[in-house]
């Protein structure tokens, strides 16, 4: 998926505190890492968010709306999928909060949910394609 650069995340990395010398503070101790520990609800929260989004047919629905809104049968096509089962992944999505939809006479129209849900494609693509 070639373009999926996020100045967002750059931004979010020249952020992160840096240490007297200069450079990236070590998130493997110290500081730093306890201020983004998060807590046990967070952990489970963050962990039934991976379990939708580490679904194929769902993972394959975002990167499809990473072009951006598409109906229903778009996607269907796209996918190469029934309406049915579109159907049925895009509510575990949106039940996820990871797509938002909208009504235009019979025919709906997904699309991602904020840039949160772009953040997280990009950084996973990003981190498989690192070497």
């Amino acid at each position: 998926m070639p373009g999926l650069y996020n100045p967002r995340m750059q931004d979010r990395c020249q952020a992160l505190p840096e240490d007297p010398a200069g450079s990236r503070a070590d998130f493997a101790s110290g500081e730093a890492r306890a201020a983004y520990e998060p807590s046990p609800d967070e952990i489970r929260r963050a962990s039934d968010l991976l379990k939708v989004v580490g679904d194929l047919t769902r993972m394959r629905i975002l990167c499809a709306l990473l072009r951006g809104e598409l109906s229903v049968s778009d996607l269907q096509q796209s996918l190469d999928m029934s309406q049915s089962a579109v159907s049925h992944q895009l509510r575990s999505l949106r039940d996820a909060n990871l797509v938002k939809y909208r009504r235009e006479w019979k025919t709906v129209y997904y699309s991602l949910a904020d840039d949160h849900v772009l953040d997280l494609i990009t950084l996973v693509v990003e981190h498989i394609r690192h070497d």
